[in-house]
C-alpha cells in the first residue's frame, strides 16, 4: 500500500463508517449445546461468537473447536469474534485449516479504503483474560485499516479506568489485546493485515496493568503492515509480551509516517523508523528462539529488561528509503538480557548496546529453506522452527500436531 492510499485512509478514519448491509447479532440468536464429546463445535457457515458465549455460561465446557473453512463478519463492528471477562479459561481451537478473515465483500463499501474489511480487528481480548485462555491453530487475515466505534455486533467491555484512545480502535489488524489480557497464542498464523495506524498484526495494549504478559508461541507473522510502528506486534506502553519459537518475515512498518507525524504528533523512531516489534517505554518483552527476516527493521526495544534469547536477525532492510537513518536489526536501549543471537545486516546495533562477546555479529548465512527453519550447523538451538500445523498452512496442506 502506497503512502498515497494511507493518506486516504486518514480521511476515512474521520468519517463515520458506513454500516450496509447489517445482519443479525449474533449475540442474540439462541445458544448453542456442547457436543457428546463435551466440546462446542461451529462448521462453515455458522457464527463463532454464540459458541463462545455458550461455553462462557457453561462450568463444565470450556472448548470451542471451528472447523475447515473461512469464517468472516456477518456485519460491520469493532471485532470479528470477542473475549471479555466472562470467556476466561475458553479454549478456541482450528480443527484443520480454518481462516478468520476481516474480509466481506457483500458488506463492504467498495469505495472506502478499507474495503474489503468491515471491522477494526478479527479478535478483540478485553480486561479480565488470563494465560488460561487459549487461542490455538488459526489463520487470521484481511484487516485493512476499517475504522468503527460501533458495538452493534456485540458488547466490547473495558473495566473502568480503561482508556479507548485511537490506539483502541486503530491497532491490532488480526489480534488487540486491552487491560489485563494476557492470552495464550499457539500455532497461529497472522498474516496480510493492514492498520490505519500501529500494530497491522497485533496491538497489546494492557495500559499499565502488567499482572501477567500475552504469550505467544510457535507463531508466523507475515506480510503485515501499518504507517506507523509494530507491524507484527506492537507492545504500547506499560505492556508485556513473551514470544517464543515465532517467526517474524516482510512485515513493514513506517511507510505513513510523515501524516501520522502531521495528523497525530506521533513519530516514534522517526529517523530510523521502527521494527517489526516495536517495544515502547515502559514495556517489556521475553523473545525466545525467534527469526526475524526481511522486515523493515527487525525489533526496536525502548523499554526495560526485555530479553533476547537463541534469536536470528537476518538481513532486514526491507525500507524504501524513506526514513534518513537507514534500516537496523537491532535498536535496543536495555541490551543487557540480549544473549546468544545472530545477526547480520546493514546496521547491526543501532545503539551499541549489545554485548558483543555473548552475541554473533555478521553471522554466517543461516541456509533457510523455504520455511526459514535454518539447516547451518552453527545455528543448532538457534531461531525459529515449524511446527507441523505451520508447515502445514504455509505449504497447502494440513496435518495435526501434538
Amino acid at each position: 500500500m502506497t503512502v498515497t492510499q494511507y493518506s486516504r485512509s486518514w480521511l476515512w478514519v474521520l468519517l463515520p463508517p458506513l454500516l450496509t448491509g447489517c445482519s443479525r447479532n449474533p449475540a442474540q440468536e439462541s445458544l448453542p449445546a456442547p457436543s457428546p464429546d463435551g466440546a462446542y463445535h461451529v462448521y462453515p457457515g455458522q457464527e463463532i461468537q454464540p459458541a463462545l458465549d455458550a461455553a462462557a455460561r457453561d462450568e463444565l465446557h470450556k472448548t470451542v473447536h471451528v472447523h475447515a473453512g473461512v469464517y468472516r463478519p456477518s456485519s460491520p463492528g469493532q471485532a470479528m469474534i470477542w473475549f471479555n471477562a466472562r470467556h476466561d479459561g475458553i479454549t478456541l481451537e482450528a480443527d484443520g485449516d480454518v481462516v478468520l478473515t476481516a474480509e466481506n465483500k457483500e458488506l463492504a463499501d467498495a469505495s472506502a479504503s478499507s474495503y474489503p474489511a468491515i471491522v477494526n480487528h478479527v479478535i478483540y481480548f478485553g480486561d479480565g483474560i488470563s494465560r488460561k485462555t487459549v487461542l490455538q491453530g488459526f489463520k487470521i487475515t484481511g484487516a485493512n485499516g476499517f475504522f468503527t466505534r460501533s458495538d452493534e455486533r456485540g458488547p466490547i467491555e473495558t473495566t473502568e479506568g480503561l482508556k479507548k484512545g485511537l490506539f483502541y480502535y486503530l491497532d491490532g489488524g488480526a489480534i488487540k489485546l486491552v487491560g489485563r489480557s494476557y492470552p495464550t497464542v499457539r500455532r497461529v498464523v497472522v498474516q496480510d493485515n493492514v492498520t490505519a495506524l500501529c500494530g497491522g498484526g497485533v496491538s497489546i495494549e494492557h495500559q499499565g496493568r502488567k499482572d501477567s504478559a500475552a504469550y505467544f508461541k510457535n507463531c508466523i507473522f507475515k506480510n503485515n503492515r501499518c504507517p506507523a510502528t509494530g507491524p507484527a506486534i506492537d507492545v504500547l506502553s506499560g505492556s508485556a509480551a513473551v514470544i517464543e519459537n515465532c517467526l517474524f518475515v516482510a512485515n513493514i512498518g513506517n511507510t505513513g509516517m510523515k501524516e501520522v507525524r502531521q495528523k497525530y504528533r506521533l513519530a516514534h523512531n522517526w529517523e530510523h523508523g521502527s521494527g517489526a516489534l516495536t517495544v515502547f517505554p515502559g514495556s517489556q518483552a521475553q523473545v525466545r528462539n525467534c527469526t526475524f527476516v526481511n522486515n523493515w527493521n527487525g525489533v526496536d526495544d525502548h523499554g526495560s529488561g526485555s530479553t533476547y534469547e537463541n534469536c536470528i536477525f537476518w538481513k532486514n532492510s526491507a525500507g524504501d528509503g524513506s526514513r534518513p537513518g537507514g534500516p537496523y536489526e537491532l535498536d535496543i536501549l536495555d541490551a543487557s538480557g540480549v544473549r546468544n543471537c545472530f545477526l547480520r545486516g546493514d546496521r547491526i546495533d543501532l545503539r551499541s548496546t549489545i554485548d558483543t562477546e555473548n552475541n554473533h555479529f555478521d553471522a554466517p548465512d543461516p541456509q533457510f529453506d523455504q520455511e526459514y527453519r535454518p539447516h547451518a550447523a552453527a545455528y543448532s538451538g538457534v531461531g525459529y522452527r515449524p511446527t507441523e500445523l505451520n508447515s502445514a498452512k504455509e505449504s497447502g496442506h494440513v496435518f495435526l500436531d501434538e
